[in-house]
Formats: C-alpha cells, sequence, structure tokens
C-alpha cells in the first residue's frame, strides 16, 4: 500500500478524536475562507508588503464575515510570497522559479491565541527562524499512531513559547504548545499559526519548508498531506 494513503487511512481512522488545535466552538462561532491567490485582486501588493495594511486586512475580513478564524492554504498557490526574498531565487541563482506553493494549513485570529496538541507526542526540535517572511518562532512535535511515525510542525508562535521548549519532552493531548506570535517574532506576518503534517523530516530540525515550487508540488505534497486530516475544520468553514 502506498505510504500516504496508509497514513490517510490511520488518520482518518483517529480524526473524531483529536484535539482542537485552537479554541473553537461551532455552535457559536464561525470560520471563514481566505483566498492569498492572485486570483484575490484586494490582496494587492501594496497590502501584503505591509504588515499595518496586511494585518488590518485580516482584521477587516474577519469582521465583514463574523468569523473567529480565517482558514486557508494548503496546495495554494499564493501571489503573497513576493513581500519576501526569502522564496525568491538563493544568492548566485539566476531565473531559478520562486517557492509559492503552500503546504500547510493557515489559520488566522488574534494575538496570543492559544495552540494546543492534538495529540500526544514529543517535542522533535524547535528554533526561532527570525527572517523577514520565514516561520519566526517554530515548534515542531513527533507522533505515532498505530506504530507509523509523522511529525507536526506549528510557525509562527509567541518567542516565549520557547522558553520551556526541550527536544524529547513529552506533550500530552490537549497541552497548550504555544500561542499566535506579534509580527515581530512570527516572521512579520498577521497573527495566525501555521500547521503543517510532515512523513519524513529528511534530517532537519527546527524548520521546514512550508513552501515549495510549483514544479516539486508532487513530492512535498506526499511528504505533506491535508492538514485537514488532523484539523478537521475545512467543514465549518462559510
Amino acid at each position: 500500500m502506498n505510504i500516504q494513503i496508509e497514513f490517510t487511512s490511520i488518520l482518518k481512522r483517529y480524526m473524531n478524536g483529536f484535539q482542537p488545535v485552537v479554541p473553537f466552538d461551532p455552535r457559536h462561532e464561525k470560520l471563514a475562507a481566505i483566498d492569498l491567490t492572485a486570483e484575490n485582486k484586494s490582496v494587492t501588493h501594496e497590502i501584503f508588503n505591509d504588515i499595518e495594511k496586511f494585518s488590518n486586512y485580516i482584521i477587516d475580513k474577519r469582521k465583514e464575515t463574523g468569523a473567529k478564524y480565517l482558514i486557508g492554504g494548503y496546495d495554494e498557490l499564493r501571489a503573497v510570497y513576493a513581500r519576501s526574498e526569502l522564496f525568491g531565487p538563493k544568492e548566485g541563482e539566476t531565473g531559478t522559479e520562486p517557492r509559492r506553493l503552500h503546504l500547510g494549513t493557515d489559520i488566522w485570529g488574534d494575538k496570543g491565541t492559544s495552540v494546543f496538541a492534538p495529540l500526544g507526542g514529543m517535542i522533535h526540535s524547535f528554533a526561532f527562524n527570525d527572517h523577514f517572511g520565514d516561520y519566526g518562532t517554530t515548534i515542531i512535535l513527533s507522533h505515532q499512531l498505530d506504530g507509523f511515525p509523522f511529525y507536526t510542525l506549528y510557525g509562527h508562535l509567541s518567542l516565549n513559547d520557547l522558553n520551556n521548549a526541550a527536544e524529547g519532552r513529552y506533550i500530552s493531548r490537549g497541552e497548550v504548545i504555544g500561542h499566535f506570535g506579534e509580527p515581530n517574532e512570527n516572521g512579520h506576518w498577521p497573527p495566525h499559526l501555521h500547521f503543517q503534517i510532515i512523513l519524513d523530516m529528511e534530517l532537519r530540525e527546527g524548520d521546514y519548508p512550508g513552501v515549495c515550487r510549483y514544479s516539486e508540488r508532487e513530492k512535498y505534497l506526499l511528504n505533506s498531506p491535508d492538514p485537514d486530516l488532523i484539523l478537521n475544520i475545512n467543514r465549518w468553514k462559510i
């Protein structure tokens, strides 16, 4: 059986038992989709190149929809990454395809929002990826289900969340592992969580690509399957 098919089957088996990653009550609260592709003409270069305007755009969109969080991003080809050289060619490269395809799900909300571990595991690694447009504060957990190992990545957290981080420390299901960080500690983005599932960390620690070149789409999506297999929130989007 294909590894990803087997893994997807395992996650679906346990889906209803995962702790929500952020506080959300579907009986009284709403989630709304957000589009950060070039098709969304309301998100201009002027907006996403100015952190205050970008933050206000997110706030206004939440007010407009009445949503507690804006949700989106997986397998989305985003124009917004043009705001950072991090996603362009590396030094010395010319004519290289920029990275634009998002590999996780973003949950946009208030700074300080608590982030919970959806299932038990251990802290695999953590880092402060302090580059413009990067993850900022990042924590990666390792897990096993039915003997199948995998990882979950939490990006754009608060820097204070690293104070109690220690590699190998056990994390319980439902334990608070972080909070939505402010722009100066989350890679200079409006407050949100980047959540990503990873099958093979490829010997990386504290970091793993959350954005890839479109030409590498198949490879990276195989290694980072749909985060909603754990988040289980797309069904609530309006």
